[in-house]
């Protein structure tokens, strides 16, 4: 059995162990127990940070560039429609199913598996620096972005997210911004001609949101996107409402930042305007970057994705790339292909080998 057959049949257990262990965000003490006994089991040296796990490899040097190998290792809590135990790892016609293991479980073994595979070698132009990171599903704080912010990491030349992608490299990514908006107005009685009703404000200010657009669209992403998502006014029937809260999600594209659409959506609106967090901006890497080229050899197409990932924080260049589907994460009866896993594996070896950095 050649190293990487051998390191692959290691990782699929892996990822059996990590299912059967709970690891919910900001529960992720046991999983990430499990992460370092591998690396141990291994005679990989690791670091610890909260539940963030990283290795270096064996020939590390710190005047060669760094690639950053990252997945997460939290889960979502499970929905209530799973009709399997989602924290036993059920191996069935191919599919290994369990709650994380397409998200993004596979992705992290299979980064996991390429890191052991080239930990030893002497004769690697970079270094690779392997994180298994947390709070991935909440984009907490105490997770990769914690890392940077503490300057726990070394200087990354570039990064390798593990997610679901079907192992095609999304090159850009829309960044989230979460606002909180109130409209203010007038109690009075309903029965009466008195107050000012805040719902009616609000109304006007959800119709501006839901029919403006963006002038700059982008080729990869696409239109900036803003969604009314939760809503909440009143206390009783025969009660004008002084006050009207609404929620507005926003997918950015790469054109704008997310400074520049919250001004806009200030400037436009009456409502008072507060975002939860600006640290999730869009992300984008050169279409002629070596490593997009290097999977481009291998016949890998690109794309923008529209779902955010822990490429939000990464401040340097990065792609997202891993086994499984993003249909089917967070979704009841979640699973992976073994051959999944399998090809996975095998590209980004081949990703790695090819790239010029």
């Amino acid at each position: 059995m050649n190293l990487q057959t051998q390191i692959t049949a290691d990782v699929i257990e892996l990822l059996k162990s990590l299912i059967a262990c709970p690891s919910m965000s900001k529960e992720e003490n046991g999983t990430a127990a499990i992460i370092s006994e591998y690396l141990s089991a291994h005679n990989i040296p690791y670091f610890r940070k909260i539940n963030n796990i990283w290795a270096k490899n064996k020939y590390y040097n710190k005047d060669l560039p760094t690639v950053l190998l990252n997945s997460h290792h939290d889960t979502v809590k499970p929905n209530p429609n799973w009709t399997l135990d989602p924290f036993a790892p059920t191996e069935k016609d191919g599919k290994i199913y369990g709650l994380g293991s397409n998200d993004a479980g596979a992705s992290l073994v299979s980064l996991l598996a390429v890191f052991h595979y080239y930990y030893y070698r002497t004769d690697l132009q970079y270094n690779l620096l392997f994180v298994a990171s947390a709070e991935e599903e909440i984009t907490g704080k105490n997770g990769l972005e914690l890392l940077f912010k503490e300057n726990d990491l070394p200087k990354i030349n570039f990064a390798m997210v593990g997610e679901p992608t079907q192992m095609q490299m999304a090159i850009a990514e829309k960044g989230l911004m979460v606002l909180d908006c109130s409209a203010k107005g007038i109690a009075g009685h309903a029965a009466r001609n008195e107050g000012d009703n805040a719902i009616y404000k609000s109304i006007k200010d959800i119709n501006w949101i839901q029919n403006y657009q963006f002038q700059k669209s982008s080729e990869l992403l696409g239109p900036v996107k803003m969604s009314v998502t939760i809503i909440n006014a009143g206390s009783q029937h025969n009660v004008v409402p002084a006050e009207c809260n609404f929620t507005i999600d926003v997918r950015a594209n790469d054109q704008y930042s997310l400074e520049d659409i919250l001004e806009t959506i200030s400037h436009n609106i009456d409502s008072e305007v507060v975002a939860r967090s600006m640290r999730l901006q869009p992300s984008k890497i050169d279409p002629n970057h070596p490593i997009v080229l290097s999977g481009k050899k291998l016949g890998l197409s690109t794309y923008g994705s529209p779902t955010t990932s822990d490429q939000a924080v990464i401040p340097y260049p990065s792609i997202k790339i891993g086994p499984g589907d993003s249909a089917r994460s967070h979704t009841a009866d979640e699973y992976i292909f073994i051959t999944e896993i399998e090809e996975g594996i095998d590209i980004y070896i081949k990703m790695l080998k090819e790239v010029i950095i």
